[in-house]
């Protein structure tokens, strides 16, 4: 008869290759999130751009007309009211929601007009018609329109469900983390 062990006897380790196999996968997992966090590296699970790997590009100078940014989005009510709806991905900027992938497609002191689609400075804006629903049956409410404000930026994503700023205005350029540059993506 053999003996169990007791709780002050050390406990014999044995090669376990399933235990180790879910250390290495678990250090293999925390290891390219880490690359993929501080390289700039994310991935996009949204069907506003293509799905897939993205990288944030350093912006070194002010945003521009048909630029492809990721932005972090000011804490707002309307943001709040989004998040709430589920618009928004939950992430690291501030509120707890992921960057957006967004083009600007108009900068500060360009007039923008909405109504059943977009208009910058008189000229339409392809793929821009506002929706008067969610997907929910919810009321969207979109934005008045007008000259966009000193540091700001309206954003625009060709995708007929995409939240943007037809939707919630102008945003302050300063949560612009930089170019979205696309690595490894899919368009479904």
């Amino acid at each position: 008869m053999t003996a169990l062990p007791t709780a002050t006897a050390p406990l014999k380790r044995r090669n376990n290759p399933l235990l180790l196999g879910l250390a290495i996968m678990t250090a293999a997992s925390l290891s390219a999130i880490s690359i993929a966090w501080f390289g700039n590296y994310r991935i996009n699970l949204t069907p506003s751009e293509p799905l897939g790997l993205w990288r944030i590009v350093t912006l070194a100078r002010p945003a521009a007309v048909g630029d492809l940014v990721f932005i972090c989005l000011p804490q707002t009510t309307t943001m709040r009211e989004a998040r709430a709806r589920g618009y928004l991905r939950s992430g690291l900027c501030p509120g707890g929601v992921a960057p957006l992938i967004k083009s600007v497609i108009a900068i500060a002191g360009q007039r923008v007009e909405v109504d059943a689609s977009v208009r910058v400075d008189g000229r339409s804006i392809p793929a821009s018609s506002m929706a008067q629903l969610d997907g929910q049956g919810r009321k969207m409410t979109p934005f008045s329109g007008g000259i966009v404000p000193a540091g700001s930026v309206f954003l625009h994503s060709p995708f007929a469900g995409s939240y943007d700023s037809r939707y919630f205005g102008p945003v302050s350029e300063a949560g612009i983390l930089g170019l979205a540059q696309e690595m490894l993506t899919y368009a479904p």
